[in-house]
């Protein structure tokens, strides 16, 4: 590869409200999903009698549309495919993202017009599965998130034969199963993430024993929880590494997440083709931390960090750090530092590196210096400590409740306090050691 393209941007929209966000944030395309066949139920979707109105507008000012078909379909639903498949090629859509190979030759017979774009969960992670996807009829291939720039270089260009456009992630949340192949929420609460419906159960804390004794971790226990996924300093390489797509993660998320983070690749992309590459601005990197993070990192695109990609101290959103406290009162704290600016009516949270559900903070009242303000009544005498972080998760320029937007685990598969994780080594039969999580085992 290595000729300088005009990548597009392409941004998630779980409803109306995100669709226009992204259009008006300047993305080139907009993936998206109905109710049925897509990897996100949760998020509000579109209907069918929306789809033409959604292309409609899309068209209109020159942007594309993906809808999502992104789950594996069972044999009892082939025939219901078949019927959306004729609704999605009459409304014009641009092309669906498949994971199931089996729907993939049902489109190509339906709707041959439609271009196929292979699903990240078709775990696509060598030039060979590119050149099998080709030989399928798929038209772009999504690569898995595990990949690293110095094996995405070893992809060949899409004009030569075995090769094909190429779309990456860039932002948004990271699974902790390979290419999100996860079985995890399914075996805890029957609820199966490939079909749409993950509950999240690598955002839960966990305890590790070892050799049946308990492992002290200190304030570790979200061993499961990759931080965020963003690569925003890392679109310069990837524009000359001849990359056709860059994707945005968060079809559950708000349109003011879709603004910020679009808003903010835009401009990165439009400096590298500006011939004026440049890191993204603190400014641009506050936006991003506030609109949702679980921490921001490069994901596998420098090769693999375990450690700095599952930092385990929180599996929830944050926003940035403001400082650390270094003297406590009733209703105040004071920071060593203050690394991010604090106004009143800013919300924080207050982390202890304990139980996240249930952490000290809300609204300022007040912000003197270093010293913030809460309402009284608000911050016991010894709910915070010196040493303790402080973030800030709520602008006073939005409304809402600060806590609002932390993810909670669904209660169906939520456990009991901790989950205990049994290491297994099985490293005397050549397979890898591996943790058995064990729900309900409190600690």
């Amino acid at each position: 590869m290595g000729m300088l393209l005009n990548p597009e941007l392409l941004a998630p929209a779980g409803d109306w409200d995100c669709l226009k966000a992204a259009v008006t944030a300047g993305a080139d395309a907009v993936y998206f999903g109905l109710p049925a066949f897509n990897a996100r139920l949760r998020a509000e979707n579109f209907t069918e009698a929306d789809l033409p109105l959604v292309m409609e507008y899309l068209h209109a000012r020159g942007r594309r549309g993906y809808l999502t078909l992104n789950v594996l379909i069972f044999p009892s639903e082939l025939a219901e495919a078949e019927r959306l498949l004729n609704w999605i090629a009459e409304c014009k859509v641009d092309a669906i993202i498949v994971q199931d190979l089996g729907l993939v030759g049902l489109a190509r017979m339906v709707c041959p017009k439609v271009q196929i774009h292979a699903s990240t969960q078709m775990s696509l992670t060598s030039p060979e599965g590119v050149a099998f996807a080709r030989r399928q009829g798929i038209s772009l291939a999504v690569l898995a998130r595990e990949l690293s720039l110095r094996e995405l270089a070893k992809f060949p260009s899409p004009t030569e034969p075995s090769g094909l456009p190429l779309e990456v992630f860039v932002h948004g949340a990271l699974c902790v199963a390979y290419s999100g192949q996860c079985l995890t929420s399914e075996v805890l609460g029957r609820r199966s993430a490939n079909r749409g419906e993950c509950a999240q159960a690598c955002r839960l804390p966990y305890a590790l024993e070892v050799d049946g004794q308990p492992k002290d971790l200190g304030d570790r226990a979200y061993l499961l929880s990759p931080q965020d996924l963003a690569a925003v300093d890392e679109i310069p390489e990837l524009i000359r590494l001849g990359l056709h797509s860059f994707k945005i993660e968060g079809r559950l998320k708000s349109a003011d997440y879709i603004t910020a983070v679009t808003s903010v690749y835009r401009k990165a992309i439009d400096r590298v083709l500006d011939k004026q590459p440049t890191p993204a601005t603190p400014e641009e990197r506050y936006r991003l931390e506030m609109t949702f993070s679980r921490g921001l990192f490069s994901g596998w695109f420098h090769g693999v960090d375990h450690q700095q990609l599952v930092h385990a101290r929180f599996g929830k959103k944050r926003g940035p750090l403001a400082g650390r406290v270094s003297r406590t009162g009733p209703d105040w704290v004071e920071l060593e530092d203050m690394f991010t600016p604090l106004h009143p009516g800013d919300g924080v949270v207050i982390d202890r590196g304990t139980d996240t559900e249930n952490e000290p903070g809300g609204f300022l009242f007040g912000v003197k210096g270093n010293r913030l303000f809460f309402r009284h009544g608000a911050l016991p005498a010894h709910t915070a400590r010196p040493g303790d972080r402080v973030w800030k998760i709520e602008s006073r320029t939005r409304q809402g409740n600060p806590h609002a937007n932390h993810p909670f685990a669904p209660e169906s598969i939520r456990p009991s306090g901790k989950t205990t994780l049994y290491p297994c080594d099985d490293l005397g039969s050549g397979s890898p050691t591996h943790l058995n999580p064990s729900p309900g085992s409190g600690t």
